[in-house]
């Protein structure tokens, strides 16, 4: 069976690039096709592997590709996959999209639906500056629809969380069997002692909600250290000097934050949200906004806090709580947790899960289901 792996693009290594490595290990053998990349940003191990890149790599696509949404769905139906059998697409941005062969299966690994043309489309216009509302109100309705149709295109979806399973049912009405990415226990370990600092990281976007947090801890006089990239300007403007602001680290510099501080703060609602489950890796407790993904990895008063409102008075409350009461978050029981969601645990799921797809037959037609529980290549279209 020749396999051929779809992602969105690749230009770090983030939760999505982590489960599509794992991806590549069960299929040692399989192509992957990308929008774009990064080759320098990439594992070890998916520098290894084929990596066909679209026409937009030609076009500076591995810096602007966010400017390139538009002609993201051409790319995509210009690869020729009509030599595989089994394509699985890693769908965040658009990547499910493809035009598969007929006879062939195609199962969609879901992080998220696209948030910025659905759920979270308002959040964006309003924090947009005039040419990309003009863009995103010319181009919102076409690529909505668009979404929808390619979903037709996917026999199977896979969820990361079971929030993600309910929105692929509100916006395609689709069902999906739910199996959680994983974290790799082994890049994370706990420190002797918590340091006196509370940590947030991700990207810097407004859904993400860092400014929430960086209000409450100006306002309490705490320390607050925020990994990540994005717009920070407008942020360390509010933000009083016991706010640190470090920019994106290495692996290794996250993993030392991550395990020297006294507890992550997670504001946002993440479809998922793989680092709470590192923090508890690493030993340390999670204040985390209770909506979406957090709620299936974080227990309340047993691995963190969860918060009832993105305002700061629910934040100031759980933070207070979780410097006050000294509830015994213990370093081994925060790991035992997070080790339930372990690399190799997640490869055992996925490939049962596969397995349990693939021997559903017939292929094609398909009508609306219940799913059941090398070397680089820089060039477009073609290995060098």
């Amino acid at each position: 069976m020749k396999v051929a792996l779809v992602h969105y693009w690749l230009v770090g290594m983030r939760g999505g690039e982590r489960v599509l490595e794992a991806l590549a290990e069960l299929y040692p053998d399989a192509d992957i096709y990308c929008l774009v990349a990064d080759f320098d940003k990439l594992s070890p191990l998916l520098r290894s592997r084929r990596i066909y890149t679209s026409f937009l790599q030609k076009m500076g696509g591995a810096k602007f590709y966010q400017k390139l949404l538009p002609l993201m769905p051409a790319a995509l139906e210009s690869f020729d996959l009509t030599s595989y059998d089994l394509i699985i697409s890693s769908e965040a941005g658009p990547a499910k999209g493809i035009i598969p062969r007929p006879d062939a299966m195609h199962i969609c690994y879901c992080h998220s639906p696209m948030r910025y043309i659905w759920d979270l489309s308002h959040q964006y216009y309003n924090s947009a500056g005039p040419l990309t509302r003009l863009f995103l109100r010319l181009t919102g309705p076409w690529l909505r629809s668009w979404d929808v149709t390619t979903a037709a295109r996917v026999d199977h979806f896979i969820a990361n969380s079971t929030y993600v399973a309910k929105r692929l049912w509100r916006f395609y009405r689709r069902e999906a069997t739910v199996v959680h990415p994983p974290v790799d226990l082994a890049r994370f370990a706990p420190h002797p002692e918590p340091e006196d600092f509370y940590l947030c990281a991700g990207q810097i976007t407004p859904y993400k909600r860092i400014d929430l947090a960086v209000d409450v801890f100006t306002k309490l006089n705490k320390p607050l250290i925020v990994i990540g990239s994005g717009a920070t300007e407008k942020l360390k403007k509010s933000a009083g000097p016991t706010i640190r602001f470090l920019g994106s680290l290495s692996d290794t510099e996250m993993a030392d934050y991550l395990a020297r501080c006294r507890a992550l703060v997670f504001p946002g609602v993440e479809d998922f949200g793989i680092v709470p489950l590192e923090a508890m890796a690493s030993g340390r407790p999670v204040v985390a906004f209770g909506r979406g993904g957090a709620c299936e990895t974080v227990l309340h008063g047993q691995t963190g806090l969860l918060f009832d409102e993105q305002s700061p008075e629910s934040l100031t409350q759980a933070v207070l709580e979780m410097e006050y009461t000294h509830m015994d978050y213990s370093p081994e029981r925060l790991r035992a947790h997070a080790a339930q969601f372990d690399k190799s645990r997640f490869i055992v799921n996925l490939k049962a899960t596969l397995d349990t797809l693939l021997s559903d037959a017939p292929v094609k037609p398909r009508p609306l289901m219940k799913a059941t529980s090398g070397f680089n290549a820089r060039s477009s279209h073609s290995a060098l």
